[in-house]
């Protein structure tokens, strides 16, 4: 029996479906824009509409200078973000019509963002988005409150950082309980400390806006964490705007297949078609375009600790650099059903999204760059940390091609 792969976007869009290239062969085609009567919205425009809903934390300052906005009603998700102010390009996906309507779905609430804070697993008999014997099936699935519709507290604010509190308890699919608490900061960095965490100076052509989040995930109850019980993950997905020439870029680690494995998974649900996914020269090349519902993913045999994608349309280059251990090779898996390997997951994935069905509606489009943290054995009051930081460089076009080259392994 095929084994059935999910990914949580998939089910947002059957559950708001229900309420309601290049030339050269083998790299992904670019397809023309789909029509759309909505203009793209400014940062400041993307922060007034959410402020119309819910409180939004704006860090930085100064006109002009890069700005990221946090909502605390979202987990401290960080909704969107700018190289260069309020009246420039705003870069994460929102979910206007589900704001706007401020209503609560039943099973998951997809508000957006391009830093979402998530737990895994989400299938298999570890799950901790079913209870005990339901069936893995959409009509059981379930989002927990702790990561879709509870606020976290502010601890602690400045004009660059911002710190998060949420203290919870859940349960598995096998009835292991969890007490934990979440402490989440959001920092924005500096033009000179981007150049830092890149290894290169900045071009004067290129403008840049860069931040991460530090997940600590801590044990509070009695009992430890162990693998016979089930283990957690901290999963950190994020939501960028498309556009019909976005390529996500992933490097991954070159060798042998039969001492590595598979350098892709992308059989999550169906067959990626060839012109949207190529493999080769260390470079996975996969289509961001928004129009055709497919996602990838890597294992900690083939990841590296980044990924990125890259928008001709915007001359926008996206980077995620995340927390990779050295020697790490427990991560959850996420299938819909009773595994026989429950923690050989993936590390990094992208998914692209598009019509569930030929003349349906997306739930964006969009696309998503992830990142998940090993599976967490914590003891009673031990703690684990997993930095997801997003680097946007924007500009001259033959600097950001060239920094992608550098930086990538490639750039489309």
């Amino acid at each position: 029996m095929k084994r059935q792969f999910i990914t949580p976007l998939i089910v947002a869009a059957a559950v708001a479906l229900g309420q309601a290239g290049c030339s050269s062969p083998g790299t992904p085609k670019r397809l023309a824009k789909a029509g759309s009567s909505k203009k793209e919205m400014t940062f400041l425009e993307d922060v007034a509409f959410l402020q119309k809903h819910v409180e939004v934390i704006t860090l930085g300052q100064g006109e002009g200078q890069p700005q990221v906005a946090i909502v605390p009603a979202y987990q401290g998700r960080v909704m969107t973000s700018t190289v260069g102010g309020d009246e420039t390009p705003s870069h994460g996906w929102i979910n206007y019509d589900l704001i706007a309507s401020g209503k609560l779905g039943p099973h998951i609430n997809a508000f957006g963002g391009e830093d979402r804070f998530w737990l895994g697993p989400e299938g298999g008999q570890f799950s901790i988005f079913f209870k005990n014997g339901d069936p893995f099936d959409l009509e059981h699935w379930q989002t927990p409150a702790v990561i879709d519709t509870v606020p976290y507290k502010v601890t602690s604010k400045t004009d660059s950082e911002v710190t998060f509190r949420h203290e919870a308890k859940i349960k598995n699919y096998s009835d292991t309980a969890f007490s934990l608490r979440i402490d989440r900061t959001v920092r924005l960095f500096d033009r000179s400390r981007i150049g830092e965490m890149l290894g290169t100076v900045l071009p004067a052509g290129v403008r840049a806006v860069a931040y991460e989040t530090e997940n600590v995930l801590t044990n509070t109850g009695e009992a430890a964490w162990t693998k016979q019980g089930g283990l957690l993950s901290v999963w950190i997905l994020g939501m960028y705007k498309h556009s019909a020439e976005t390529t996500v870029l992933v490097p991954y680690v070159e060798g042998d297949e039969a001492k590595l494995g598979p350098i892709v998974n992308a059989d999550y649900f169906g067959t990626v078609p060839a012109e949207r996914l190529r493999v080769a020269d260390g470079v996975i090349r996969f289509s961001g375009d928004g129009q055709y519902r497919s996602k990838i993913g890597l294992t900690p045999q083939r990841a590296k600790p980044v990924l990125g994608s890259y928008d001709a349309t915007r001359q926008l280059l996206t980077l995620v650099q995340y927390t990779k251990p050295a020697g790490a090779t427990d991560y959850v898996n996420s299938m819909w059903e009773l595994q026989d390997e429950p923690f050989k997951g993936d590390v990094v994935n992208s998914y692209n999204d598009g019509p569930p069905n030929p003349g349906v509606k997306p739930l964006g489009p969009f696309y998503e760059l992830e990142s998940s943290s090993p599976a967490l054995a914590l003891k009673p009051g031990e703690s684990a940390t997993h930095i997801h930081r997003t680097i946007h460089l924007q500009g001259d076009e033959a600097a950001i091609r060239r920094l992608g080259q550098s930086l990538l392994g490639a750039i489309e």
